[in-house]
């Protein structure tokens, strides 16, 4: 066990090209150290793939509904978890709703790479959401709303958000 670590670490440098404290900076750019956590333990919940954007069909939306609906229900709100995101828990914070959030929507069809993690600026403080790219603007599934709500409605500042390859992050 005590190779643990280090090998973690140099996994991340593998992967991510650098270690750093639980939210990250390159370039100005934040990436959760959760989530690159995630990326490690379970790497299917951080590929790409498919089109980088989805037809907003009644299908598609209603899918996106659906799964906002079923995860804000599944989930208790619990603040201070672990640090490393995880999809399908009963509690957890804003990241385990985004995970298995994510994780159902590409279940049900939605392209990965259409299918972005963003970390805002909400009531003062981080909160990671997902958005989906379609061809009517981006949409946001969050914890914090009943709905889904077109990206531009919601009055939130992108601090970073995920590209269509979930591991290379860019500043909002």
């Amino acid at each position: 066990m005590r190779h643990s670590l280090p090998l973690a670490a140099a996994m991340m440098v593998a992967i991510f090209g650098s270690v750093g404290p639980a939210t990250a900076e390159a370039a100005g750019v934040k990436v959760p150290l959760g989530f690159r956590m995630m990326c490690l333990k379970t790497p299917e919940e951080c590929l790409g793939g498919g089109a980088s954007h989805v037809e907003a069909t009644a299908e598609v939306m209603a899918t996106l509904k659906r799964v906002n609906s079923h995860v804000n229900r599944a989930i208790t709100p619990e603040a201070g978890g672990p640090v490393i995101w995880r999809v399908g828990v009963s509690a957890g914070d804003c990241d385990e709703y985004a995970a298995t959030k994510r994780n159902l929507l590409i279940r049900a069809g939605i392209p990965p790479s259409a299918i972005r993690f963003a970390y805002v600026k909400a009531r003062g403080e981080g909160h990671a959401i997902v958005v989906v790219k379609t061809d009517r603007g981006d949409f946001v599934l969050d914890n914090l709303h009943r709905s889904v709500r077109p990206l531009a409605q919601t009055g939130y500042r992108i601090i970073s958000m995920s590209g269509a390859d979930p591991k290379a992050w860019s500043a909002g």
